[in-house]
């Protein structure tokens, strides 16, 4: 099977989730024996289609454009017996530069009218590849791909085999979540394998590709509104903010529990078995404590009975030290916050928890 996976996000150097589940889908499409070709659309010239119907009357099949498009990858999509159409969700549909390339291809098809089931069509002047549609979104609900799919399922008709579409992107590379990461990304393989062995994506292999990060979609929705009012107050963009390692500082104990939480490193917690409380004064007044055991983490908020170690902090002084604003070691022994009980686990700390 000769598969050509194209890629239309921007992002690039570890950034896109629409590439991170690409190159899944693809290791699994190779392991089964099909020849792909990934393309990256940002490193082609793909003008767009100026609706001169050239195509179509003095070089029939042939563009007037003498781009990539025309000269490579078109005749690779008319050779292709699959096509993967990978795009970040824009407008809750695809992007300019997919949309792009997709109206390059009307030389597929010849001018005349013909009806088919009740429907105007173009008859094809050769082939056409069979088809999946690969998205992801940051949203949390798998609603937000309902335009996309409408319109691909309405384009392609019955070449569309698979639809790929992966909410809550964004939780793919949040050491929290690796061990679900990880899942989701065997079943994006396995989805790879399907196809070039059947053609089509079983509804096991799809249930766990789009299996839910979180039962709350609240706590995304704090963590997010949080990375975005600290990229607002740094004047950076999400790129510098990942590129400088921050983390989405808190604005109450229910959002510190919850970008705390995420930050868990179940890897280098596995062995350890502790009650962290933590006192705030200042600003945000309250207390919370983390029950970590078994490589995981449970939040709380109120007060613990027998906390291996306790923190006494004013909320800002604690957040500056969370968000790489301060030396905790330095607060530390300055006496701008308390620390009792099991000492080993505060130097610890930086290692179990991370961005």
């Amino acid at each position: 099977m000769k598969v050509l996976a194209l890629n239309s996000s921007h992002r690039s150097e570890g950034q896109s989730k629409t590439e991170l589940m690409l190159n899944h889908l693809v290791e699994g499409m190779e392991e089964t024996g099909a020849d792909v070709e990934v393309v990256h659309l940002r490193t082609q010239k793909v003008k767009d289609c100026i609706g001169c119907f050239t195509c179509w009357t003095k070089t029939p099949g042939l563009c007037v454009h003498r781009d990539d498009m025309t000269n490579e990858l078109f005749p690779k999509w008319l050779q292709s017996d699959l096509v993967v159409y990978a795009t970040p969700l824009y407008h809750f549909t695809l992007n300019a530069a997919m949309k792009a390339f997709i109206e390059r291809t009307l030389p597929v098809l010849q001018p005349f009218f013909e009806e088919r089931e009740g429907r105007t069509k173009h008859p094809l002047r050769g082939n056409h590849p069979a088809d999946v549609m690969l998205s992801v979104a940051g949203f949390p609900e798998d609603s937000v791909f309902g335009q996309l799919s409408s319109w691909a399922n309405f384009v392609f008709r019955e070449r569309l085999v698979a639809e790929i579409y992966r909410a809550s992107a964004e939780l793919l590379v949040v050491p929290r979540f690796a061990e679900k990461a990880t899942a989701i990304n065997e079943a994006t393989k396995q989805a790879g394998r399907e196809l070039v062995e059947s053609m089509k994506v079983s509804s096991e292999t799809m249930a766990r590709i789009k299996q839910p990060f979180l039962e709350d979609k609240n706590i995304l929705h704090k963590m997010g509104n949080l990375m975005w009012k600290t990229c607002i107050a740094e004047g950076i963009t999400p790129k510098e903010f990942g590129e400088k390692g921050l983390i989405p500082r808190p604005d109450s104990i229910e959002t510190f529990m919850a970008i705390f939480s995420m930050g868990f490193n179940p890897k280098t917690a596995s062995d350890t078995k502790a009650i962290l409380q933590f006192r705030f004064s200042g600003q945000v007044e309250g207390s919370c404590y983390f029950m970590i055991q078994d490589g995981t983490i449970q939040a709380r908020n109120e007060t613990a009975e027998k906390p291996n170690l306790t923190i006494e902090a004013p909320f800002e002084v604690w957040m500056d030290i969370m968000t790489g604003k301060a030396d905790g070691q330095q607060m530390f022994m300055e006496q701008k916050y308390r620390a009792v009980g099991d000492l080993s686990l505060l130097m610890r700390m930086g290692q179990m928890f991370g961005r």
